[in-house]
């Protein structure tokens, strides 16, 4: 699974242009007076006014190059503050042989840089923007974690190692051991590193394969194939 286009909500949509685009550096694919978009390595990132009184927030996570964990940390460390947990500014996930940190950009988003030691590919080159390999996850907060779990299941896309979906887990939903996700959850899971809780807010996601998904400002979910 690779997500092609991720397109978030935001009430700070010159905000977020300038972090991302001036401070980052990340490259500016298109722009247009209600919305931008960011090119991701392989994927891109759209964010839109969301045109009303919400402050929309979400986590989503990068890709990086499995040997460049502590050179994108550095990197990040330069130019925003890491999140913490505990007192700790990164984490090790031992059973998928990961190492993470986080930070949030000016609307609140909950960002996070992984290195998948065994599955992501390595880099001689100097860390940037650019060494980002894609998107690598997104949470998608829903009102019925379990019947959206039935509904990805009809188009291939199942939890990791067949686990069980609940409402209150985090299902990593997949198709493929890539290192991309959907975190299929319920509203008010408190996200690593904040203390900030899944809440629903519109997105839409566009996968390589054609198919898309999407949570609509009435909080429903669909699928087009």
């Amino acid at each position: 699974m690779i997500i092609q286009l991720l397109t978030l909500h935001t009430s700070k949509l010159q905000d977020l242009k300038e972090f991302y685009c001036k401070l980052l550096k990340f490259p500016l694919i298109e722009e247009l007076p209600s919305s931008f978009k960011i090119q991701i390595g392989e994927s891109a990132l759209q964010f839109i006014d969301g045109n009303n009184e919400q402050e929309p927030f979400y986590h989503f996570a990068f890709n990086i190059p499995a040997n460049q964990f502590l050179e994108a940390k550095a990197w990040i460390k330069r130019k925003v503050p890491l999140l913490t947990e505990e007192g700790d500014d990164e984490i090790h996930f031992i059973l998928s042989d990961a190492h993470s940190c986080y930070f949030e950009d000016p609307a609140g988003n909950i960002v996070e840089l992984i290195a998948r030691h065994k599955i992501n590919h390595s880099s001689n080159g100097e860390f940037s923007a650019n060494s980002i390999i894609n998107i690598s996850e997104i949470g998608l907060v829903v009102e019925d974690a379990t019947e959206v779990g039935q509904k990805l299941e009809e188009v291939a896309i199942r939890a990791r190692g067949d686990e069980k979906i609940t409402n209150t887990s985090l299902s990593f939903m997949h198709t493929a051991k890539n290192g991309v996700y959907l975190l299929l959850v319920g509203e008010g899971r408190t996200w690593l590193f904040s203390n900030k809780t899944s809440t629903i807010f519109p997105l839409h996601i566009k996968l390589l394969n054609g198919i898309e998904l999407a949570v609509d400002p009435l909080k429903q979910f669909s699928i087009v194939k």
